[in-house]
């Protein structure tokens, strides 16, 4: 490994920037509304973000059919709250639409998915 790439890349893990880096320095989603299971898609068709970074474009590419924020974050191998704030840029752009899931639309949990719950719990 040269000098040069000494700081910036492992043999093993190849280029690494910090998250800092890739979120501008941000650590926090400005955007509160985002949730996993938020999907998302993409405004427009074939227009790329004026957002600079290869993440934006990324999270534009993922999202010309609906993925949750969830799967962006793990297609992307960010952590989630880093997913979040880039999210959020591409939404107060423009670039991206959000929409709740229908069953989440509801304040009131879902009773099935409850029992379902308690019933794997059981069987543990």
């Amino acid at each position: 490994m040269s000098d040069e790439r000494e700081h910036w890349y492992e043999d093993e893990a190849g280029p690494l920037v910090r998250l800092y880096a890739v979120t501008g320095g941000r650590a926090t989603p400005q955007r509160h509304d985002l949730e996993l299971t938020t999907l998302l898609v993409a405004a427009r068709s074939g227009v790329r973000s004026r957002l600079l970074g290869p993440e934006y474009d990324a999270i534009v590419d993922l999202c010309r059919s609906p993925l949750s924020v969830a799967e962006v974050s793990a297609h992307l191998h960010l952590p989630l709250t880093s997913t979040k704030v880039l999210v959020g840029d591409l939404i107060d752009e423009g670039a991206l639409l959000a929409r709740a899931p229908r069953n989440q639309l509801s304040t009131a949990p879902d009773v099935n998915v409850l029992r379902a719950v308690l019933a794997g719990i059981k069987r543990s």
